[in-house]
């Protein structure tokens, strides 16, 4: 069974920093990333990383964010840094087959059920 499971979302003062975790089960990724959608937002791309660490950014996060994954472990991580209120965001784990690392909430076939990430000013 095809199964992604997100961690460590929480609330953080503006400045901060938290670390998202994604544990995936029952399919062999290609590629995974992060989306983060906020009330009343597209769910908008955040990074994404392939089997052999190719990554890409959204521009807001670049310098901040940090995307990287364990494939023994199955595991996929954000670290986030310096955290602004227009971050706040239920984030999301996905996974799609192939190697392009994409951020286009479209390419990606699986899905999270999403963590809570709140920055307060």
């Amino acid at each position: 069974q095809v199964q992604l499971v997100e961690s460590g979302g929480g609330s953080v003062q503006s400045g901060g920093s938290l670390r998202l975790s994604c544990a995936a089960s029952g399919y062999d990724y290609d590629t995974m990333a992060w989306f983060r959608q906020a009330p009343g937002k597209e769910r908008e791309g955040v990074g994404s990383i392939n089997k052999v660490g190719s990554t890409i950014y959204a521009d807001s996060v670049k310098g901040r964010f940090t995307i990287a994954r364990d494939n023994a472990e199955e595991m996929l991580y954000l670290q986030m840094n310096s955290l602004k209120p227009e971050d706040t965001a239920k984030y999301y784990c996905a996974a799609r087959p192939g190697r392009n690392v994409r951020l286009n909430p479209s390419d990606y076939d699986y899905w999270g059920q999403g963590t809570q990430v709140t920055v307060s000013a």
